[in-house]
């Protein structure tokens, strides 16, 4: 597993914050709300579908007194207390499996999960919620960077492999989705932005850790570069695998910077980041040393 999970959490629940508690930038109903209905299929400019017969199996979900203070009671339990949101929301989705607000309780579900180290339910909360909500580019910027870092080595090599291609389509997909963002109306301009920069950092993270676990230096620099660029509050994994991307690449200068700015941010990599700097700089010596 490469560095820790908390960078990624308190980026989740930044971009939360920021965004008023709305799930998915806007794209989930305003809290206390009834969401609308799923619209008919067929977008602007394309023929609609056949009217189909109204039936109890189409029909939305009736407004139901107990869901909606179950609700209420899920919203207002501490975010401080986060197993014991996990749980509510486990229950809240037991009682109420076609329940309007699944996609509320599944997004909060998925950077719970994550912070409390339970990766397998992370994902499988993250899938369940994209396919209620298949343009929810905060979900699939965390689980791209997420996935990477907790891979462990008792995967087999095709475990492996489908965690890093899943990890980079939600990375991608992610960064697709972030222009056609819409903002919500509680935020400002400056709010909006820093939002969808979190986004992308997490997403360029993902790409960068991906092609780290691939070998694949010279891509994983590039995204890596961008991830920290686009970082409000720079997470110490990012610099950590830049620098040691760059040492791998022989650009001994570029890595001694990025293990530096890894060392002076206080984590539990600080150390490492302190060793990688005196190792780059004696690779970038025995490479002046060599003779051409």
């Amino acid at each position: 597993m490469i560095g820790t999970r908390e960078n990624i959490l308190a980026a989740a629940f930044l971009i939360a914050g920021m965004l008023g508690g709305n799930v998915a930038y806007a794209q989930a109903p305003t809290q206390g709300t009834p969401p609308a209905t799923n619209p008919a299929p067929g977008a602007k400019g394309q023929t609609p579908p056949a009217a189909q017969p109204l039936t109890l199996d189409n029909a939305a979900p009736p407004v139901n007194a107990e869901e909606d203070a179950a609700i209420k009671a899920y919203r207002d339990a501490p975010l401080t207390d986060v197993p014991k949101k996990l749980q509510m929301g486990e229950d809240f989705l037991t009682k109420y499996p076609q329940s309007r607000y699944r996609v509320e309780v599944l997004s909060w579900q998925v950077k719970g999960y994550l912070g409390t180290g339970q990766v397998d339910k992370m994902e499988a909360a993250g899938e369940k919620e994209l396919v209620l909500e298949p343009n929810d580019a905060q979900t699939m910027a965390i689980m791209g960077s997420a996935l990477p870092r907790a891979m462990s080595s008792n995967m087999t090599a095709e475990q492996k492999e489908k965690t890093l291609k899943d990890a980079e389509q939600f990375s991608k997909k992610a960064l697709e989705l972030v222009p056609t963002l819409t903002k919500p109306a509680n935020i400002t301009d400056e709010q909006f932005i820093g939002a969808k920069n979190q986004v992308q950092a997490l997403a360029y993270s993902g790409l960068g850790l991906v092609a780290f676990r691939r070998n694949q230096y010279a891509e994983a620099i590039p995204n890596l570069e961008q991830a920290v660029k686009y970082d409000p509050n720079p997470d110490p994994v990012n610099y950590l695998v830049l620098g040691i991307s760059n040492e791998k690449a022989s650009h001994f200068d570029d890595a001694i910077s990025a293990f530096t700015k890894c060392a002076a941010i206080q984590s539990s990599l600080s150390a490492t980041c302190k060793s990688g700097i005196e190792e780059a700089k004696k690779l970038a010596a025995t490479q002046l040393s060599v003779p051409k």
